[in-house]
């Protein structure tokens, strides 16, 4: 079977950049609805590439493997921010890329993140550039404290952050981060935070999940909650800034953003240009999740209802040796498991997830 007009048909490959859960979750959405998939992911014996068609394992500077890549693949997506941006560039040129070069870009640097998402007329935390020692606390004494030190790029899941309590933590935060470009972020008292899951197809139409309340410990996210303890009204306004985000990025397929919720106010801590751990819930929780609904965005299908079937919904991360309980946890009826297939369990390491209804 072939594509027609710019809709692909089953039996096209999807290629995904990044070889992770995210990566191998999205490869298991698209062999359900037909397609192939090839990854392309530095490290050998990845957990997206055990279910993908092909792997390439190559570095992300190595032009000749990127061709052979885009060479192999009707459509281009990734599963995290984090690939080089001069990579997907370099393939740009060669396929189509979903979503684009500009939701990569912006989403990486968190500078460039909140200078855009005020540019739209939203809320964020208040913020500094910190290039120096001398800059950081001038940041500290403009914004006060508690504060957040944070890298501007390359940081997830509480990665490259540090808490300021007192001022003299700033120096011993600045040692830390060994001169890289940051950030001071405002401490926001919020009453709970939430994120959005929103589909944007390439018509411009959209679709939203539920808004979804998370919990995160130690800088990770440990549970995700439907329905979230938000009015309608503020839930609608989440709804739409995220589709503001999504209609301003030009973005195909999934996105998240998350919300620090302040009374009946919404200020945006981040933007994931991709499919996010905070929707992991929709794959039991939703006739059609996530990772579907993204396959669905980057080969031109109509997208699928984001309904969700289950009164309410709790998924929660298996993180390091949490992923030992997993014959406990598969006893449960109402308990579903997902597990990553990664190797070693490490502290931090996200293994896999449940899901509870």
């Amino acid at each position: 079977m072939t594509a027609t007009l710019d809709r692909l048909a089953p039996g096209s490959t999807i290629g995904i950049l990044g070889g992770g859960q995210l990566g191998r979750m999205l490869a298991v959405a698209a062999a359900e609805l037909g397609f192939d998939c090839v990854v392309y992911e530095p490290e050998a014996d990845c957990p997206a590439g055990r279910v993908a068609a092909r792997c390439i394992t190559a570095a992300w500077d190595d032009q000749e493997a990127l061709a052979a890549f885009a060479d192999c693949v009707d459509v281009v997506t990734f599963e995290f921010e984090n690939v080089p941006a001069p990579s997907l560039a370099f393939l740009e040129k060669r396929a189509i890329i979903r979503p684009g070069l500009k939701s990569l870009q912006l989403t990486q640097d968190r500078l460039v993140e909140k200078q855009f998402i005020q540019g739209l007329g939203l809320e964020t935390a208040p913020f500094a550039v910190c290039n120096t020692l001398e800059d950081l606390d001038g940041a500290v004494a403009a914004i006060g404290l508690p504060a957040i030190l944070k890298t501007r790029t390359l940081g997830y899941d509480g990665k490259g952050q540090f808490r300021l309590s007192q001022p003299s933590d700033a120096a011993e935060a600045w040692a830390a981060l060994g001169g890289t470009p940051a950030i001071l972020e405002g401490f926001v008292p919020f009453d709970r935070e939430v994120s959005v899951i929103l589909a944007r197809a390439v018509d411009g139409s959209f679709a939203a999940y539920d808004v979804t309340e998370n919990v995160h410990q130690g800088g990770i996210l440990r549970t995700s909650t439907v329905p979230a303890q938000v009015s309608d009204a503020l839930g609608d306004q989440a709804v739409a800034a995220a589709a503001q985000i999504a209609e301003a990025l030009d973005h195909i397929g999934v996105l998240a953003v998350e919300f620090f919720v302040v009374g009946e106010r919404l200020v945006i801590n981040e933007i994931a240009p991709r499919v996010h751990n905070s929707g992991h819930w929709t794959q039991d929780g939703c006739a059609a999740d996530q990772f579907q609904q993204h396959i669905r965005a980057v080969v031109h299908w109509p997208l699928a209802s984001t309904k969700r079937h289950a009164p309410s919904v709790v998924m929660t991360n298996l993180i390091g040796k949490d992923v030992d309980a997993w014959a406990d946890l598969a006893d449960q009826a109402d308990t579903f498991v997902h597990l990553y297939g990664k190797r070693a369990v490490r502290d931090g390491r996200k293994m896999g997830h449940v899901i509870k209804i």
